[in-house]
């Protein structure tokens, strides 16, 4: 027996600590890299400044109406609501786990109706009961419970990540959208402005034909262009009605609640100075699928201690109390009993089942692992392109303006020779032509400059602060 009591004492001994490993980045980790810390290789541009991007990036646009839909969006948008319910769900995991370590009550009670046999004696018999209530605390000496919070903590944290990382995507398409409807706009008023001199050009080769210095050729040539430029009205209004849909909803509206007023914009909204981009470090700290990340490793981490901890035995706490006996005898002391003492509960020798188990854990940990480091580079990545792809937009912009304003020149200086006689009308229309090539390459590209820059806000992980 004594032998049996010591055993005992050194396996609760050896519970006494939490079971399985505490969590910390593992200092392989890609986010642990300088090469990941460092400030970005395309942000060397001058169109970028190494100082920290505001949480609420858009109003560096100094635009009160975009500042008003990001809001509204903030607080109303549909998947954000499915987001916040996710992570209400989640909170209400924890609490649950969490109260795996309090005291556990169990009530009890019943009656029961027995006659001895052979006795002769007539229904019903002797009525008896049996009352009683047991109490219980787990002492958690593996730390099992201790593990199982830690591991649903990291999950909820985890939910809460990818709610940020919505309302990242939510500002960030709001913005978008906005931006897309005074786009079209801007886009179809430059439409306009050609439609307008290519009429002009009708006018004038009509005159000249019914004056005998034009034909019937040249008429049908002026008017096809014509036709041409009205063609891509209807397209533009169709792309700036689709925008505007796509901005209610956000902002948790029908699309028929649309915002009026941005039918009239007339310009996206411009940024006259160098984007705020930071560096690796602050974007690694930032961008909430990183984080997310780092908590699902801190949860997988945390449930191989939960494996590990049923190597061990689990023991609480217990205590009863209760009347039983004949029913004539209720309320008397010889009814009365009691116990108390610690309860212990072993899945001993199924230990091969939890070698199995705490093996499966690892596995899952060294999976959240990978992931954490794909994420953080899929995060690098995405800011080194839209950095990129912005900066080499930006010079393909200032490229095409030049080339507008050149085309513009060619267009009203072959207008002028042509209304003197001293060229001829294809001439005319080359030069026309190719000022609308150049009208729509610069709307595109100033349309496109837009979605760069969101982009960018983007990638930075940018919005999601409170």
């Amino acid at each position: 027996m004594r032998t049996r009591i010591v055993a005992l004492a050194a396996l609760l001994l050896a519970g006494c600590t939490t079971a399985g490993p505490d969590f910390s980045v593992p200092p392989g980790a890609v986010v642990n890299r300088p090469s990941a810390n460092a400030p970005f290789v395309s942000g060397r541009e001058k169109v970028f400044a190494d100082i920290p991007l505001p949480d609420r990036w858009w109003q560096l646009y100094g635009d009160a109406r975009l500042d008003g839909f990001v809001a509204e969006a903030l607080s109303a948008n549909a998947d954000l609501r499915v987001a916040d319910a996710n992570l209400r769900r989640a909170d209400a995991v924890v609490a649950e786990v969490a109260a795996g370590r309090t005291l556990s009550t169990t009530a009890s009670g019943g009656a029961s109706l027995s006659r001895p046999s052979g006795t002769g004696t007539a229904l019903p018999g002797q009525v008896g009961y049996d009352i009683g209530i047991a109490l219980a605390y787990p002492l958690d000496l593996s730390g099992r419970i201790a593990r199982a919070i830690e591991a649903a903590q990291g999950d909820a944290e985890a939910v809460a990540a990818a709610r940020d990382d919505v309302r990242v995507t939510v500002a960030a398409e709001t913005a978008r959208s906005y931006a897309a409807a005074c786009t079209a706009n801007m886009v179809l008023a430059a439409n306009t402005r050609i439609l307008t001199l290519q009429r002009q050009t009708l006018n004038v080769t009509q005159r000249l034909q019914r004056g005998g210095r034009g034909t019937a050729f040249d008429v049908t040539r002026a008017r096809t262009a014509v036709d041409q430029s009205e063609a891509l009205i209807p397209a533009q209004i169709a792309t700036r009605t689709a925008a505007l849909y796509r901005l209610a909803t956000l902002m948790g509206r029908p699309p028929a609640d649309y915002p009026r007023d941005v039918e009239s914009c007339a310009r996206p909204p411009a940024m006259q100075r160098p984007l705020p981009i930071g560096d690796g470090a602050a974007l690694l700290r930032r961008r909430p699928d990183i984080r997310a990340a780092e908590r699902s490793l801190a949860a997988a981490t945390a449930r191989i201690g939960v494996a590990t901890a049923n190597l061990y035995p689990q023991v609480s706490l217990g205590g009863s109390a209760g009347l039983t006996g004949p029913l004539s005898s209720l309320g008397s002391g010889s009814s009365f009993s009691f116990g108390l003492g610690p309860l212990i509960s072993w899945s001993f020798p199924n230990r091969p089942v939890v070698r199995a188990q705490i093996a499966q854990a690892g596995a899952a940990a060294d999976a959240a692992l990978a992931q954490f480091d794909s994420t953080t580079l899929e995060a690098l990545r995405q800011t080194e392109t839209a950095l990129a792809a912005y900066a080499r937009e930006g010079d393909r912009n200032a490229a095409l303006r030049r080339a507008q304003q050149s085309a513009a020149q060619a267009a009203d200086q072959a207008g002028r020779l042509y209304r003197f006689g001293r060229t001829d009308f294809l001439s005319l229309l080359t030069a026309q032509a190719a000022l609308t090539t150049a009208q729509a390459n610069l709307a595109a590209s100033d349309a496109l400059l837009i979605d760069r820059q969101v982009d960018v806000f983007r990638a930075l992980g940018g919005g999601w602060q409170s």
